[in-house]
């Protein structure tokens, strides 16, 4: 069934500011701040008490520069629940008919696309915006994949960016998928930063029905993650793990666990409240496949152990997050 939900605008205000093309480094110290306190303070971690067993999929994006097809073969020897395909420059990852038989052959659904918007990929499908995330709603209505991720536009993509708000939820109720549109961060120049995402770089306070909060993303723009998952509630459709030291202009996506983020409470409040969502595992690995299977082995332990899974299976003696294949 899809996730999709229907828009609720009391849920994001809109003030309709224009908004500045820079903003001093000095506009989002105080959250910095707030969160390097609680962190350094010791972040509390919620009891185990989980309403629902989570999935744990892996982007493909978690094993580049190594092709599609190798991220779904380690996903199903470690024991992912599941793939998100990074649709990029590689055909595998726009055919249809190839993913359908990755996804078959080694026994992981597809949980998600993630459309061409990122950066490096405006010269995928042309350079109409719009195309890149129908045909990847195109490819995904083909799979029966329920949700696409995408980025927020660039501010000068200019009537894309002003009415990607409305054309996003358009979208939605003509297809019915869910389009999760994620979290970025501000470009720093020097003392200043560059406001380069239309509306914002956080989507949390626009009027989207469907929101993926990207942990990495959140630590580089100096965000408060936990913050930004309670305010959503169930807006919240995926949640991109991976960690982040917050002390600098690089989305680092380490292994969660390996930065300062709050990885571990993010995921026992989602467990405990029963979110419907699914964990994405996208992180940095090893060119050297052992370093690289190890690093998503322990990733996926990680990610069960703060979920509860375990809680699910001791009497079972089936322990999901080994690390042994």
């Amino acid at each position: 069934m899809s996730p999709r939900r229907d828009r609720r605008s009391t849920d994001a205000p809109r003030d309709g500011a224009r908004k500045p093309y820079t903003r001093p480094n000095s506009a989002q110290r105080a959250a910095r701040e707030a969160l390097s306190k609680r962190l350094a303070a010791g972040d509390p971690r919620s009891d185990q008490a989980p309403q629902r067993r989570i999935p744990v999929g892996l982007s493909t994006s978690s094993v580049f520069p190594s092709g599609v097809e190798d991220a779904f073969r380690l996903a199903q020897k470690i024991g992912y629940d599941g793939i998100e395909v990074m649709v990029s420059y590689p055909k595998d990852s726009q055919d249809p008919a190839l993913l359908r038989e990755y996804s078959r052959r080694y026994e992981q659904p597809i949980l998600s696309l993630h459309a061409p918007t990122l950066f490096f990929l405006q010269g995928l499908w042309g350079r109409d915006a719009w195309i890149k995330i129908e045909r990847t709603l195109e490819i995904a209505k083909e799979l029966e994949v329920p949700t696409i991720v995408a980025h927020p536009p660039f501010r000068w993509q200019g009537k894309y960016a002003r009415g990607f708000v409305e054309g996003v939820a358009a979208l939605e109720e003509e297809h019915g998928i869910a389009i999760a549109v994620e979290n970025m961060y501000p470009w720093r120049l020097g003392v200043r930063e560059l406001l380069n995402y239309l509306p914002d770089h956080d989507p949390t306070d626009e009027d989207y029905a469907h929101v993926t909060v990207d942990l990495s993303h959140a630590a580089t723009a100096g965000d408060d993650a936990l913050e930004m998952i309670d305010r959503l509630g169930d807006r919240l459709t995926h949640l991109h793990l991976a960690d982040g030291s917050g002390r600098t202009t690089k989305d680092e996506h380490l292994p969660p666990g390996e930065g300062n983020q709050p990885c571990a409470e993010v995921l026992r409040r989602l467990s405990n409240r029963g979110w419907e969502g699914s964990v994405l595992l996208e992180v940095t690995t090893s060119n050297n496949p052992e370093m690289r299977e190890r690093t998503l082995r322990q990733s996926l332990a990680f990610a069960r152990h703060h979920l509860g899974h375990h809680l699910d299976e001791e009497g079972s003696g089936d322990d999901v997050g080994s690390t042994t294949s």
